[in-house]
């Protein structure tokens, strides 16, 4: 399955003001989860196996590495046998790094929202204005994320261009 997101990243210590914001738009919670994102060594974008009691998948994406709203094409594989997938994969390709967070799950139509809790890193807020479909248009995904980057009052100085495994790697 193959879809466009387009993502905002940013550090947050206002998780609490956020849930609340959502809460208040009848967000709808899929839970909290924790994930260990196995990322492998590839010649092109990233490849990251995601291990969770809600979301487990194989992921292909390849973002932008800006501030602000950025644009992803992402490929998910789903496997119910995630562990010899891990293996394959790690003695094929090698591991990179490996994140671990603790991340809550939010919706609201089309826009997904995580309030994250990343090992070594800190806390953190995304959003994902997606297009599962072709039927959205990245100009509305944008919008979206603006929207919700406003209403959350997330400054500038805060959005975050790298993915979790980047800032990792510079540690």
């Amino acid at each position: 399955m193959t879809q466009l997101n387009i993502e905002i990243k940013a550090r947050s210590n206002k998780q609490n003001d956020i849930r609340e914001i959502l809460k208040s738009l009848n967000a709808e919670f899929k839970g909290v989860d924790h994930q260990v994102d196995t990322y492998f060594k590839v010649n092109s974008g990233r490849l990251k196996l995601r291990e969770g009691n809600i979301e487990n998948s194989l992921v292909h994406y390849e973002r932008e590495d800006i501030e602000g709203p950025k644009r992803s094409n992402v490929t998910f594989y789903k496997s119910a046998d995630k562990f010899s997938l891990k293996e394959i994969l790690s003695k094929a390709l090698g591991i990179l790094v490996v994140v671990d967070k603790t991340r809550e799950i939010y919706f609201i139509e089309n826009v997904k929202f995580h309030i994250d809790s990343v090992k070594d890193l800190g806390t953190f807020v995304e959003i994902e204005a997606i297009d599962f479909d072709g039927k959205i248009g990245k100009d509305k995904l944008y919008e979206q994320c603006k929207y919700y980057l406003n209403l959350f009052k997330i400054k500038d100085e805060d959005l975050i261009s790298d993915s979790y495994s980047d800032m990792l790697l510079r540690k």
